[in-house]
């Protein structure tokens, strides 16, 4: 847990340093520079920083141990984060096309040409960020790291697509001025998708969607290796935050005592968990063999 939080942690300082020496850099650059777009792409890493400043706040919350309050633990701080970055995104790509809307039928000067260096250097930055904190993201299983840089990537989409227009408005001279502001359109959308990408499995954390079936099916299996266990009838898992917990009815012989039938619980929890780190507790309740088959309706002649 403590290393999983000081890597989550890194990341997102790293990235948040980052967004703000370039959402300054950016911003000078565009009202100097005379560039719509290049003003819209700083706005966009200025939300970076402050989603950043979100995640850190979800990945601390997330680590802090269970209490009385919160028996399941925090981890849910984790997607919480997440659907807050992602709706961030969809709030910025918004901003963005409103704005440009409104400046493209306005009368501007073309964009400086050293705006484009300027973004330049903004895409290959934003680029290593994205690559260094997905990785530790996907390391660490945490969502909120995942979406942190995902904003990264939809920062470098929206300077490559401010770079586009700006080369635009530039190789055509007079009458391409709103080259800029269609970049920054182009930008929004992608920047829109992004959010809705990260927002749905954000959304299916927090309405506890099952994981995928192999990891269903390997707890089963797992829980049949243990001698005394007749079936798995019925198998619950939801996640909270990296970890999950599974719920499971379990058969065994109805004439087992209820000595025998604890000690095969215990064996069928300490089986699955030493098997699967990620799994964080498994609550099994004991069934006579048979009598989930009789509790089940009759079908109607």
């Amino acid at each position: 847990m403590s290393d999983r939080l000081q890597r989550s942690l890194r990341a997102t300082f790293i990235g948040m340093a980052a967004n703000a020496v370039l959402s300054a850099v950016k911003l000078a650059a565009g009202i100097a520079g005379h560039s719509h777009a290049l003003v819209a792409d700083a706005v966009e890493s200025f939300a970076d920083v402050f989603s950043s400043l979100i995640v850190w706040r979800g990945v601390v919350v997330a680590a802090t141990p269970a209490d009385e309050d919160h028996p399941y633990g925090h981890g849910k701080a984790e997607p919480i984060a997440a659907a807050i970055v992602s709706a961030m995104l969809l709030f910025a790509a918004a901003w963005i096309v409103v704005k440009a809307f409104g400046e493209v039928a306005q009368p501007h000067p073309s964009p400086a040409p050293f705006t484009l260096a300027v973004l330049v250097g903004v895409v290959v930055v934003k680029e290593i960020l994205f690559r260094f904190v997905r990785r530790v993201g996907r390391a660490v299983d945490n969502i909120a790291v995942r979406a942190d840089a995902r904003h990264h990537r939809s920062d470098a989409v929206t300077s490559f697509a401010a770079g586009i227009g700006i080369s635009v408005a530039l190789l055509g001279g007079p009458g391409y001025e709103a080259a800029d502001d269609w970049a920054a359109i182009a930008a929004a959308c992608v920047i829109a998708w992004n959010g809705w990408r990260l927002l749905r499995p954000a959304l299916n954390e927090l309405m506890d969607t099952a994981p995928d079936r192999q990891t269903l099916d390997e707890i089963r299996r797992l829980a049949e290796t243990i001698p005394g266990v007749a079936r798995v009838e019925k198998c619950f898992v939801r996640k909270m935050g990296y970890q999950f917990y599974v719920d499971m009815h379990v058969e065994v012989d109805p004439q087992m005592t209820v000595l025998r039938s604890h000690e095969i619980a215990h064996a069928v929890k300490d089986k699955i968990r030493d098997t699967m780190p990620s799994v964080n507790d498994v609550l099994v309740h004991i069934e006579p063999l048979g009598i989930a088959a009789r509790r089940q309706p009759s079908p109607k002649p």
